[in-house]
């Protein structure tokens, strides 16, 4: 796998973690995870085209005095801009990626070192906290529950 691209994740991944707050898979047909690597996981980031909507979200926090590490738009190599939804981001193993995402004959990827560090920098700081058991979303994926499903099946 290659850091920094955008995967097709498993339906057989969905069916062990059983996590309800995981976005949904559409059976194999949502293209939008994005990756890194950090703690000898693969960490999946959804993104959506819902980016007003999240835009609004994080001016109103940027408004309102706090920093948003939860969420990120950017533009992306394909010229569309995109909201990355760090607040959802998952624990993964190779063995539940489907295949690559791709984009005009390639696997799309992201080439801007600038946006990879700061949704690097966000995604750990997130990663960081729900592992620590820091409940910021009601909604909230179950990060250390999935790290114990993926030990349990030894990679």
């Amino acid at each position: 796998m290659k850091k920094y691209g955008f995967y097709i994740i498993k339906d057989e991944f969905y069916e062990l973690v059983e996590d309800k707050n995981l976005k949904s898979n559409k059976s194999e047909n949502r293209p939008h995870y994005f990756c890194l690597e950090y703690k000898n996981f693969y960490w999946m980031i959804p993104i959506s085209s819902q980016v007003e909507k999240y835009k609004k979200i994080i001016n109103d926090k940027l408004r309102s005095g706090k920093k948003c590490d939860i969420l990120h738009v950017a533009k992306l190599d394909d010229g569309n801009e995109t909201a990355f939804l760090i607040q959802d981001v998952f624990p993964i193993t190779e063995r539940y990626v489907e295949r690559e995402f791709v984009k005009f004959g390639k696997h799309f990827m992201i080439s801007s070192e600038a946006l990879i560090k700061e949704i690097e920098k966000k995604a750990k700081t997130i990663i960081n906290m729900s592992m620590r058991g820091v409940k910021f979303l009601p909604t909230q994926v179950d990060i250390n529950m999935i790290i114990k499903k993926l030990d349990a099946k030894n990679r």
